[in-house]
């Protein structure tokens, strides 16, 4: 039974990882549904899956980071990149406790990368967010199950 827990939580990892590149996943979904069976504490739960959400951010930061051999700023033509970046130059690293966001979250973090912001603080503010949006719904999810 212990390996069938574990292997759930792994599960919960890859699941958050990819969610948080341009792969598809369902965290949520599943975060939701584990926390309705019980059978993990909310502290590994919340663990595991920030945890691959965040590492999942950061590699797209690090594509972003890597982009910049090939991209210019100039080089961004549509009005959407030109606003995404725009607002990224001008609140800097706190935009991406928005990081959790769909769509909008996988542009900062590869815009944050190919800004090269910081690494450190891109990794504190895009964990957090990412905690509190799982810590919110494994709190609704515990009052619905």
């Amino acid at each position: 039974m212990n390996a069938l827990m574990e292997m759930s939580l792994g599960w919960l990892f890859v699941s958050a990882f990819t969610s948080a590149t341009l792969l598809p996943g369902s965290s949520e979904v599943l975060l939701a549904a584990m926390t309705g069976k019980g059978e993990w504490s909310m502290a590994s739960l919340l663990f595991w899956a920030t945890l691959g959400n965040t590492l999942g951010s950061m590699t797209t930061w690090w594509l972003g980071w890597l982009a910049t051999f090939k991209k210019k700023p100039e080089d961004f033509q549509s009005r959407g990149e030109q606003k995404a970046l725009g607002w990224l130059k001008q609140h800097g690293h706190w935009c991406l406790l928005l990081a959790w966001t769909p769509v909008l979250g996988d542009g900062l973090c590869l815009l944050a990368g190919w800004l090269r912001l910081s690494f450190w603080r891109s990794l504190i503010l895009i964990g957090l967010g990412k905690l509190l949006r799982y810590a919110l719904i494994f709190l609704l999810a515990s009052q619905i199950f």
